[in-house]
Order: structure tokens, then sequence, then C-alpha cells
């Protein structure tokens, strides 16, 4: 997308489609579609509109009389872009640019946009270009086999459409080997990275959570770093590793990782895996909620399917976190901490003002020492670097020599005794 100076005028449209089974509530998503599109640099949202509809149509996704009833609405209010917050197949996308003479952008692309956007490492480039390249592919795939079915006959000639489809997708399947070879570089040296890491005792606290819900916010309050944190949409997307020292507890690793959303793309979720790969060496996972969100527990809900999708199961120690006390009022405030209270493992707290962090900090250590456990260990005089390992580590609790080496008794986390065996 191009930064012009001047804003480009944009509706966002969401349709609320009765037979789609995935429905949700249509005020609270077209609320997150506006979100995501003052995500975005350069985008002037000047109206919003929840479209009903009992079900899309194939071509247009909207029925004749609501498109005619939309384009008048564009065309008085100089809309220059359509943000539709949902999936628009490429032919219906082409159609309604047509009718509407707008550009259309759907939600895949938007969240693309927004990501291609804020990723800073390299990696995050790479993979957001990779995500880019695999959405325009299945866009270019889809709309050459609608080509195809349109011309008829045996396929022997091809038109010039055909052709240059086919030149598109040569030229996006290259790009996509060379960035793919350019990624395993990458991740080959974050790999590196991890190896070193292990070798600090630290145990790793990751924190998780829907986009906004103000990981970053916490993240800046505990270890004092400057990570961008703003009341927006992704407005972190590569993972921010810092140092912290828990009162009375042990030196620890605090990761802020990517928020998740709804109906995250699928070429997306692939690019993003190695971003959460984070959160699968953590010792603790700490899922922070946005508790004064209409939609906090359909919030919930999806980052504990992301989650399990991540193959994170419920052996993990977790923490849940209701975060913005600050935005409720002071009997809304009362009710969620007295009930954060009563459950096990729920801290009610504002990352904002600092309430509740003290007994936050206080269970993650508790829960630290929970997640280590002994082992007993037989080590051959061959394995001296092995051996050297575990007491760098500091999870020695014991040790007997024998005729052929070392019997040890460690005290260790499960991600240490995974990086021991991988030594």
């Amino acid at each position: 997308m191009e930064h012009d100076r001047t804003p480009t005028r944009a509706w966002v449209v969401h349709p609320d489609i009765k037979s789609d089974r995935d429905r949700r509530d249509p005020v609270a998503a077209l609320a997150e579609g506006v979100s995501l599109a003052e995500a975005l640099p350069d985008i002037a949202v000047i109206g919003s509109d929840v479209v009903r509809l009992p079900k899309a149509h194939a071509g247009m996704l909207f029925g004749s009389g609501k498109i005619e009833e939309l384009k008048a609405l564009f065309q008085g209010n100089d809309v220059e872009l359509v943000l539709i917050d949902g999936p628009v197949s490429p032919v219906q996308q082409r159609n309604l640019e047509k009718a509407w003479k707008v550009k259309i952008l759907d939600r895949t692309g938007l969240i693309l946009e927004i990501f291609s956007d804020r990723a800073r490492t390299r990696e995050g480039v790479l993979q957001v270009e990779m995500a880019a390249l695999s959405y325009q592919r299945t866009r270019l795939v889809r709309a050459w086999t609608h080509l195809e079915r349109q011309r008829g006959g045996l396929g022997f000639v091809g038109g010039p459409g055909e052709t240059q489809i086919e030149a598109d997708r040569r030229a996006i399947d290259e790009q996509l080997v060379r960035l793919r070879r350019q990624l395993d570089k990458v991740v080959k040296t974050r790999t590196l990275h991890r190896a070193a890491r292990a070798k600090i005792p630290y145990p790793i606290v990751a924190l998780v959570g829907y986009t906004n819900a103000g990981k970053s916010t916490l993240f800046n309050r505990l270890t004092g770093a400057e990570v961008m944190a703003k009341d927006m949409l992704f407005a972190t997307l590569d993972p921010t590793m810092r140092r912290v020292e828990l009162p009375d507890g042990p030196e620890i690793i605090l990761s802020d990782t990517v928020g998740f959303i709804s109906e995250l793309p699928t070429e997306l979720v692939a690019a993003f895996r190695a971003t959460l790969e984070e959160v699968l060496a953590a010792d603790v996972i700490v899922h922070v909620r946005d508790i004064s969100h209409d939609e906090t527990q359909n919030q919930a809900a999806d980052v504990e399917t992301i989650l399990s999708s991540l193959g994170v199961d419920d052996s993990r120690a977790r923490i849940e976190i209701w975060n913005k006390l600050d935005l409720l009022n002071e009997e809304e405030a009362e009710a969620r901490r007295q009930r954060a209270e009563r459950e096990e493992g729920i801290h009610a707290i504002s990352a904002i003002s600092g309430e509740g962090l003290d007994g936050l900090l206080a269970d993650i250590t508790a829960k630290l020492r929970l997640v280590r456990h002994e082992d007993d260990i037989t080590l051959t005089f061959a394995q001296g670097k092995q051996r050297a390992w575990l007491f760098e580590q500091d999870v020695v609790q014991g040790e007997t020599q024998t005729e052929t080496g070392f019997e040890l008794t460690v005290l260790w986390t499960e991600t240490q005794k995974n990086r021991f065996a991988a030594l």
C-alpha cells in the first residue's frame, strides 16, 4: 500500500452472514475491524457498517440491491478503499472493485498490510513477505481456474490471461524459494541464539494474549524496557526478551509475543509459528486478558485455541491475568478483584497503575519452584561437557563418583531437561 501524505479515505464493512457457523457478535466484530484499519498509518476510517446477509453470494458477496446502496454511500463520501472484515474471494474482489470503482481489501489482506508495516526483525520481515506471497498465489490460482472454466475448450490454446497468470505464479514460486532459503539461514542463526540462551540457567516466562490486551505495557512495567506499547492492534510483532530479577525468586527471561486474533489468516498462522516458538520453550505461560473488553471471554477462547494448535498442553504452568482494571468503574473492578482472589492462578491487575503486580510476581516464583522436579543421571568420564553444563545451570543437588563416571541428582525444569538431552 502506498503511503501518501493525504490519508486514504476508507470505509469498513462487516458482512454478518446468517448461514455462517462461526458467526461472531457483529457489533464487536465491526469494532475490531475498525481497530485493525486504524492500526495502519495513512488510512482515515470515515465510516463503518454491519451488512446483514442470509448467505454470501458467490460472485459478488452481497445482493444487487445492497451493492447499489453501498455504491451510493461510498460515492457520496469520496471513499477510496473499502475494507471488508471477512474473507473475499478473488472473483468477488474483482467484481466489487468494478461495481464500486474503489480498491477492496479483505481481512486477510488487511492483517498482512499491518504485519508488513510492523515487522521489525529480519525474520519477521521474511515471514510476512512469504505469507503475503502465499496469499497472492492462492488468489492467482483461484482466479486462473475461474478463467479456464469461463473460456471452456480443451485447454490447448491458452489465452493471454492464463499465460500472464502462469508467469506470475512462476515468479511468485521462485521468490518463495529464495525467501525460504533466507529464512532457513535466519532460523539457524536464531537456533544458535537459543542454544546460547540454553546455557543461561534462567527459566523463561512468556506473556501471551489477544492483541491489544496490554502485554507490552506489562512487559515494559516489569522490565523497564521501551517496547512499543500503543492502544493499537498488533503493536508488537516480534518477540522481545529481557532479563528480570523476581523479588524472592530467580532471575527469569520475560518474553513478549505477538498478539493473537480471531480468524487469523491461515497463511499467517504458519508464518508466525516461529515467532511463537518462544512460547513452546517457556517454563511458565502468562495469559494476559483485557478484562474491560466486551468480548474478553471470546478473546480468551481464541487464545486457548491457538495455544493448543501450537502444541502447548495443560501440563505447562499457566497463570491468567485480568488486566486493565483501571478502565472499569470501581464496583466492577472490585467484583473482578474478589473473583480473582477466589480462583487459583488468576490475578486482577492494572499494568498502567501497577496494581496487583506483587501478587503476580510471587505466583510466578511459586510456579517456577513447582515446575522443577528431581531426576537421577549417570554420566561417563567422557561426558565432561554435559557435567559442566549441569553445574553451570546450578541444578546439581548431589554427586557421587563411581568407577565409570558420576551419578548425579538434579533438580531441574522440563525445559532444562530437554536442553540437556539436546547437548
